[in-house]
């Protein structure tokens, strides 16, 4: 298991902190001019190593970041359950699959002239791998995924794209999912991405007015 301190911290988290940085200014523990540094520190955190310092000196209740039992328990609920449909197919028409649904250990997206969004943020898998297979014909596929799932992307495109938009590398919960994405677009698009995050930088200057 790695150091939870190196595991990347989430919106959530950053928000956890900065309010606790606000209580702290409201109580003159923080003058603005640190309230601002702080908050900027907190916004650039990439990892809980880089939030608890943060609040270490304020003699108040610090937040509960460090992701120790989520490591253990997040994975394991992500498993199991009686698998969904086995194929998603759109022809000059939309199919979206998203919340709380079952991926088969084989998943089959076709968009033809049309478009598919496979929805993976609050979904179950009923194997710990999984392969979506996804074809793009004139239309688009759209894959999300969650950062505590594992991707594989090698499908290809031919006048189109197949597009991996993750950021391999970053940081994934060991013993989560493994999800394979493959196939192909022609004159189409299949793109792999992670959830689009909050704007949180215009939300930092609405605090420092409050």
């Amino acid at each position: 298991m790695p150091d939870p301190r190196q595991m990347r911290a989430s919106d959530a988290d950053r928000e956890k902190v900065a309010r606790v940085l606000q209580q702290a200014h409201g109580e003159g523990r923080l003058d603005l001019n640190e309230l601002d540094e702080r908050l900027g520190a907190v916004y650039a955190a990439k990892t809980y190593g880089d939030l608890v310092p943060l609040t270490a000196d304020l003699g108040v209740p610090t937040p509960a970041v460090m992701p120790v039992p989520i490591q253990h328990n997040v994975p394991a609920s992500r498993i199991g359950g009686t698998p969904g449909s086995t194929a998603s197919f759109a022809f000059w028409s939309g199919v979206e699959r998203r919340g709380e649904w079952v991926v088969p250990p084989t998943h089959t997206a076709v968009a033809i002239m049309g478009g598919v969004e496979l929805d993976l943020t609050k979904a179950r898998f009923a194997q710990g791998e999984t392969t979506i297979n996804a074809y793009a014909f004139m239309g688009g596929v759209e894959i999300i995924v969650p950062e505590d799932i594992t991707i594989r992307v090698d499908g290809f495109g031919f006048m189109g794209a197949f597009e991996d938009a993750t950021h391999k590398g970053a940081p994934t919960i060991p013993g989560g999912p493994v999800v394979r994405i493959t196939g192909f677009a022609m004159m189409g698009a299949v793109e792999v991405r992670r959830p689009k995050k909050k704007k949180i930088k215009d939300r930092r200057h609405d605090e420092l007015e409050s």
